[in-house]
């Protein structure tokens, strides 16, 4: 498909003059293209970029990692040679409003009427300092709750932000546990609510949670980071597809559309359901931006300097692949469809089992051994092995502690405290159809360490 773009990249390098003497290369001259030492650098880029693990082929299920579609991938490059920045209309004034109206959509997803706030980032980490930020300055002193299972970035940016916080206990389901947040909420800020966990891809209870929230006044930050895009296809989920009917009332929302958006690394949005949230981000710069009266997105971010990159090449996917159930919510649906055929085959198989169902497209399991440490020894080994070969399958590891484990699997030995379990995440749409392949690939791998 790649080679099918080369028209419209031809078209754009004509119209801009980027192959025009007088244009671009009056900057950066022809001849620097043309120097020997070209090939040389480039063969050792390219050998050098050999040293990377296949994130673009199905068999690669270890972490978040997914391709950009080939249509942000043209944007996205495209854009770059002009190389807006924005901080500010003046800086993009084509992007910037492009940046709106993808925003417009993100927030229409989750339920949000207009007006509301927000804005894209360099990703989720940003982001969700960003909803802290305004979360402590909504609530000045009152802690930020979350969950066990919460991404470490709330920690740390509460750390950074110097806000109070309280830690939730985790279920053996791996979601905040509702009655220990109703005996800690008492005085609560923020609650953080994590729609799709980056370990075991788990939805938080929600419709609970908000009921809890309003009745004591505490603000709900959703971190929607990983599974925000799922919001698509509520009523077709594994799991408490009722929660998914609430993100309208949450006070701000995070969304990543680098994992399941389609888009190159970075690109993080973040959500203000309140458009008067904006007053804490004033500012008076004696120097910059006085073309346009307008209110600039750099007026709005804790971020300055932003590419412009990152909002073209959302706003051409999405008028491309748009957010609906048949749009990008079709191949979220591949993605469910397969985590719930690697979930169904560990379920009937002799040398693993699966952890839990899966919420979304993370499926975490176990190689069939008896006790907590032969399986964290069989897990590492799998996972090593498992890069090696003609026929390769990339996975990633999850420690989970031995009490969790064993509410689950109370027959197998804890000779340990914490065991090492396998995890796969199955974000590519190639990842329904390699699922039959992914299971004889585990299976082989099983029996070379059972001898």
């Amino acid at each position: 498909m790649y080679t099918e773009l080369i028209p419209y990249i031809e078209r754009w390098l004509r119209h801009f003059k980027i192959d025009d003497q007088a244009g671009f290369e009056s900057v950066y001259k022809a001849a620097d293209l043309n120097k020997p030492e070209l090939e040389k650098v480039y063969q050792e880029f390219f050998n050098r970029m050999k040293d990377n693990y296949p994130f673009h082929l199905p068999e690669y299920a270890g972490q978040m990692l997914k391709p950009p579609h080939p249509y942000a991938w043209l944007a996205y490059s495209l854009t770059m040679m002009l190389n807006p920045n924005n901080h500010a209309l003046d800086g993009g004034p084509a992007t910037s409003e492009m940046e709106k109206e993808v925003i417009d959509k993100i927030g229409e997803m989750f339920g949000y009427k207009k007006p509301f706030l927000g804005h894209l980032t360099g990703g989720g980490t940003v982001a969700n300092l960003e909803a802290l930020w305004v979360a402590g300055k909504s609530h000045p002193g009152k802690p930020v709750l979350f969950s066990e299972a919460a991404h470490y970035t709330h920690k740390r940016m509460c750390e950074v932000l110097g806000l109070p916080y309280k830690v939730i206990r985790e279920t053996e389901e791996g979601m905040m546990d509702v009655e220990h947040l109703k005996s800690e909420i008492e005085g609560a800020g923020t609650v953080v609510v994590t729609m799709g966990t980056t370990g075991r891809g788990v939805t938080e209870p929600l419709a609970q949670i908000v009921s809890v929230c309003k009745k004591h006044g505490v603000r709900i930050h959703l971190d929607a980071a990983y599974g925000g895009f799922f919001k698509l296809v509520e009523g077709r989920l594994h799991y408490d597809n009722l929660s998914w009917a609430f993100t309208n009332l949450a006070d701000s929302i995070v969304v990543d559309p680098h994992k399941h958006g389609l888009q190159p690394y970075g690109c993080g949005a973040v959500l203000f359901k309140d458009p008067e949230v904006g007053s804490f981000y004033k500012h008076d710069s004696p120097y910059t931006y006085f073309s346009s009266d307008e209110l600039h997105l750099g007026e709005i971010t804790l971020e300055c300097s932003r590419p412009g990159a990152s909002a073209a090449a959302l706003w051409f996917t999405l008028n491309l692949i748009p957010l609906d159930e048949n749009g990008l919510g079709s191949m979220l649906k591949s993605s469910l469809n397969a985590s719930m055929a690697l979930y169904r085959a560990l379920k009937n198989s002799d040398h693993f089992f699966p952890v839990s169902k899966p919420h979304l497209d993370i499926v975490c399991f176990a190689p069939n051994l008896s006790s907590m440490s032969e399986i964290s020894e069989a897990s590492k080994t799998i996972f090593r092995n498992g890069m090696e070969g003609e026929k390769p399958l990339y996975l990633s590891l999850f420690r989970m502690k031995s009490e969790t484990f064993t509410k689950l699997f109370p027959k197998i030995e804890a000779d340990q405290d914490e065991v090492t379990l396998l995890r796969s995440v199955l974000m590519k749409p190639t990842h329904e159809a390699f699922i039959p392949e992914m299971i004889n690939r585990l299976n082989k791998l099983f029996l070379t360490i059972r001898g």
